[in-house]
């Protein structure tokens, strides 16, 4: 596993500050991102603190514990989407960010969301429009589905998704050593037979969709309290 000097999963966020370093020597870096915050969240409990940073690039991603609430308010999340940009923008950063593809290929259970996925992204869409924000579409990369680009709970990214993703944005910055690269599909993978497919659905279920279920019976409506990951501007030398 691509882990970080902390034993963590070296996420697309912290490889992108570690790109940016290695072209100017250092990077002071936060990552104020909490697990299972919603975008209005964000925007309540991060911004004014991201704001007062005074960021010169704020990488942006929310929306996915939107979608995957009991209700998902479309006006409002592109609302919310907006004033993170707008504010962020107005304070002089640049602001990068990225759609998040259709996961129904890789859980078909997110039939049930993939009309909410398809706001989401145009929501992200549009504000990018009106805020000069930097967009990296990954919605529309056909092999960003691919299973072996996320973690076997098929709602993150695994180490080989994470450095595609910095890739991504990297290349959006115009960074030096960006090629395109990112966009190359894996080699054709075997396909499975009925029984090695039933099983790896079994094990997934077993593993994640039960406990995914009772967490959220237990835990709706619940918000984020956690102050993020590196809630501190820090270091960061070249990976």
């Amino acid at each position: 596993m691509d882990v970080d000097r902390d034993g963590r999963l070296r996420g697309w966020s912290l490889r992108l500050a570690e790109r940016i370093a290695g072209t100017q020597g250092g990077l002071l870096y936060a990552n104020l991102s909490v697990r299972g915050a919603t975008t209005r969240e964000v925007v309540e409990r991060q911004l004014e603190r991201a704001l007062s940073m005074r960021p010169d690039l704020a990488t942006v991603f929310s929306g996915t514990n939107d979608v995957l609430r009991a209700r998902f308010d479309p006006e409002a999340f592109a609302a919310d989407v907006a004033r993170l940009q707008s504010a962020l923008r107005a304070a002089g950063a640049t602001v990068l960010t990225f759609t998040l593809p259709d996961l129904t290929p890789l859980l078909p259970l997110a039939r049930v969301v993939a009309r909410r996925i398809l706001r989401m992204n145009e929501a992200v869409r549009a504000a990018c429009a009106d805020t000069g924000a930097r967009l990296v579409d990954l919605a529309t990369v056909p092999f960003a589905t691919d299973a072996r680009l996320w973690h076997e709970d098929r709602i993150h990214a695994n180490a080989e998704g994470h450095a595609r993703i910095a890739d991504a944005l990297a290349e959006a910055l115009g960074l030096p050593g960006s090629n395109g690269s990112w966009r190359s599909p894996l080699p054709e993978a075997r396909a499975l037979s009925p029984a090695e497919t039933a099983w790896r659905e079994l094990r997934w279920a077993a593993r994640y969709l039960l406990p995914w279920g009772v967490h959220a019976l237990f835990v709706r409506g619940a918000t984020a309290r956690s102050e993020g990951r590196r809630p501190q501007l820090g270091e960061v030398w070249p990976g």
